[in-house]
């Protein structure tokens, strides 16, 4: 069995990438971070396609390169994604001057984590119809990554928090349109987890967002979230469900 992992070289998805290839799974990573992604490729026995998932030719030139090399995939999870904090609007503070969220931002963020999770979605999903099912009738299961922003995102997170709310909006319904040929779709929404990126917040600023977690008081840890993406793709009574991973967080305004 074949599993397609982007954002597989760091965080969450190489995590992922790790626990999947521990089950036997030939894992094929996609990311922009080549020279991370050739060497964990290296280590687990996988495949490294340099992917941009903005960009509808190198997520199909990506796709056909890691089918050629270990076939088609029954497992996507989508991992890729990027963030940014600006506020709808605001006045700058030196000059007083009103300013607005600069929207090619905007539009950057939705390309990136929505668009670009769904581009992956419907290219994977087309090459699973394909395949032969399962005993149980299953051709394959996707795993997308949302955010517990899209439900209780923060101030200067409308661009983030959109793209993700946008992943779990489609969840259900792309569940139904491939329920008919077996193939199953759920997201997770992480809270505060420890990644490449957070590990670089200064330490009094860590150390507070931990606090904040209801239990247990720390950080997600890749490999808890590596795990329900691994059971998501064993149970396969788990369909069209976006489930919160984040220690029963609830954000704050900011």
């Amino acid at each position: 069995m074949s599993a397609v992992i982007t954002g597989g070289a760091s965080g969450l998805g190489e995590a992922t990438a790790r626990k999947l290839a521990g089950e036997g799974v030939s894992v094929a990573i996609f990311d922009l971070n080549e020279a991370r992604g050739r060497d964990l490729a290296a280590e687990l026995n996988g495949n490294f396609c340099r992917v941009d998932v903005s960009d509808e030719a190198s997520v199909a030139t990506g796709f056909a390169k890691a089918r050629n090399l270990q076939g088609q995939e029954r497992i996507l999870v989508n991992c890729a994604g990027t963030g940014n904090a600006f506020k709808t609007a605001s006045r700058d503070k030196a000059t007083g001057e009103a300013k607005h969220y600069p929207l090619e931002q905007f539009e950057r963020i939705i390309q990136i984590n929505l668009i670009g999770t769904f581009r992956c979605v419907a290219m994977s999903a087309a090459g699973m119809l394909g395949l032969d099912p399962l005993d149980d009738g299953e051709r394959g299961v996707i795993v997308n990554t949302a955010s517990v922003a899209a439900e209780d995102g923060q101030m200067g997170q409308a661009a983030y928090a959109a793209s993700k709310a946008g992943i779990v909006g489609l969840t259900l319904p792309v569940a139904r349109d491939l329920s008919g040929d077996g193939i199953r779709i759920n997201t997770i929404l992480p809270g505060i987890f420890s990644t490449p990126l957070m590990n670089g917040a200064p330490e009094h600023v860590k150390e507070a967002l931990a606090a904040s977690v209801p239990f247990p008081k720390r950080f997600g840890l890749p490999e808890e979230y590596a795990s329900l993406a691994v059971e998501l793709c064993r149970n396969t009574y788990i369909n069209g469900e976006d489930i919160r991973l984040d220690g029963a967080i609830r954000m704050a305004p900011r």
